[in-house]
């Protein structure tokens, strides 16, 4: 179906009396907004955030906010331009500034056009600024039809309590406000007709190829024809299973929390734990760790690795991060799984020049700081060090009491890991190995108690 406007005139008057809408608009935000925050709206054109522009354009005077709307022009369609000049001329009549932002789908992520779109508008609403500034609450349509559509959706997908839980009206861990989530489709509609509104259709929406459209399309319709009050009722379990999702995240944390230590998670301790627990504390430390979720086989296989592995196993496991776009790694090492950051050891050799901080080629660090009884003795003169990455048989002696040993035995008696070992940077006076990051100076070079010494600190990328 081509693009069309609904050909009704734009008309801000309404009747005297607050439609419930307004009302419903006003006690949300009341509980929501402090005074002059900043709103940022995502305007697609269609009725929701039409009407939702027309609400929160009518209250601004009133609650005190500012308004802004940012369309997504995504160019999927030969109406794309239409839609972005009809959202500036909406909100010119309503005197919002609008921004239309271009941006082009990859065809070849691996996640289909409608979910890179969707990722793709998002990555842009939450990272936007104005003059400098960032919005305080990116507000989206999303309504009560969507709520129950996307119980529905996910309900075929076979996902877990976390996948049907209902979104949430507000987001604070990412700023995110969905005022109309308890209003149906039929009442903005009805919104929209009372003020005369218009606003664009998309052709796509009628395309019963794409799985949401053919629950809307299809089998929504024909489940209201015995189920009157569906849409309710699937948004109602959807809200009751975000309460019960609420309480597994609350068990997680107790069972978990024990657990952790920085990046890190006790495997010993998460093998204590009977298998439905300890699936959903790995679930819910790889959310906090904003982690994509992994599928129930896939969650089910990575807890078997990481707790059945030989105690010498090298074990890796490749996960995404939520937005899809980069991955981390699970490792185990000594009892515990670490996430760690996919980093490529790096060749380099690098001269110091008495810079206070250097930073090497994997993005790592060093800082150099002046001490005295501490670090290396700067009366060797240290004009000749030299920072490089292993290369390996080294051989170092930190400890005048305890003979020369290699470098390996000593990262090993160090417990640290082995791919922190192999992003280590050595440095070296002359041609000796003078400071190895955790584990420390050659004894020939060490600082005595009043001697002025040279403290350098190695932080990773």
């Amino acid at each position: 179906m081509a693009n069309s406007k609904k050909s009704l005139a734009n008309n801000r008057s309404g009747p005297t009396a607050p439609h419930p809408l307004t009302l419903k608009l006003h006690t949300f935000l009341a509980d929501c907004l402090k005074p002059q925050q900043r709103l940022l709206l995502a305007l697609s054109g269609g009725l929701d955030s039409c009407v939702l522009l027309h609400l929160l354009a009518n209250a601004k005077a009133t609650i005190g906010y500012e308004l802004q709307a940012l369309h997504v022009h995504h160019g999927l369609s030969n109406n794309a331009n239409a839609w972005a000049n009809f959202c500036v001329e909406q909100c010119r009549e309503l005197q919002v500034p609008c921004e239309v932002v271009q941006v082009q789908v990859p065809k070849d992520s691996g996640l289909g056009i409608e979910s890179a779109a969707r990722r793709l508008r998002y990555e842009i609403l939450f990272n936007y600024h104005s003059n400098g500034l960032k919005p305080d609450f990116v507000l989206t349509a999303h309504h009560q039809d969507d709520q129950a559509e996307t119980l529905l959706l996910q309900m075929l997908r076979g996902a877990g309590v976390k996948g049907l839980a209902a979104m949430a009206a507000e987001d604070g861990s990412r700023g995110l406000l969905r005022p109309l989530l308890d209003i149906s489709r039929t009442e903005l509609h009805d919104y929209a007709l009372q003020h005369k509104l218009t606003w664009c259709e998309d052709e796509s929406n009628s395309d019963s190829k794409f799985e949401r459209n053919f629950l809307r399309n299809e089998v929504m319709p024909l489940l209201t024809l015995h189920y009157p009050a569906l849409t309710s009722n699937l948004a109602r379990t959807a809200v009751h299973l975000a309460e019960a999702n609420k309480l597994l995240d609350s068990l997680a944390m107790l069972d978990i929390s024990p657990l952790e230590d920085a990046n890190s998670l006790c495997l010993l301790g998460l093998s204590q734990l009977t298998e439905a627990r300890a699936k959903n504390g790995l679930r819910w430390w790889l959310a906090k760790n904003g982690i994509a979720m992994p599928s129930a086989d896939q969650l089910q296989e990575m807890l078997k690795q990481l707790l059945d592995a030989k105690p010498d196993a090298k074990i890796t496991i490749q996960v995404y991060v939520r937005d899809l776009t980069e991955t981390k790694n699970i490792k185990r090492y000594q009892q515990r799984a670490y996430l760690v950051e996919p980093v490529q050891a790096l060749t380099y050799d690098v001269l110091w020049q008495g810079e206070s901080e250097i930073e090497l080629a994997d993005r790592s660090r060093l800082i150099f700081n002046k001490t005295t009884g501490t670090g290396l003795a700067v009366k060797h003169g240290l004009a000749k060090l030299r920072v490089t990455n292993r290369k390996g048989g080294e051989r170092f002696k930190p400890n005048a009491l305890k003979p020369t040993r290699t470098l390996k035995h000593l990262l090993q008696e160090a417990n640290i890991p082995p791919w922190q070992r192999e992003q280590l940077p050595l440095i070296y006076w002359q041609d000796s190995l003078a400071y190895v990051p955790g584990i420390g100076i050659a004894h020939e070079l060490q600082a005595a108690e009043d001697e002025p010494g040279l403290e350098i600190i190695w932080q990773p990328a």
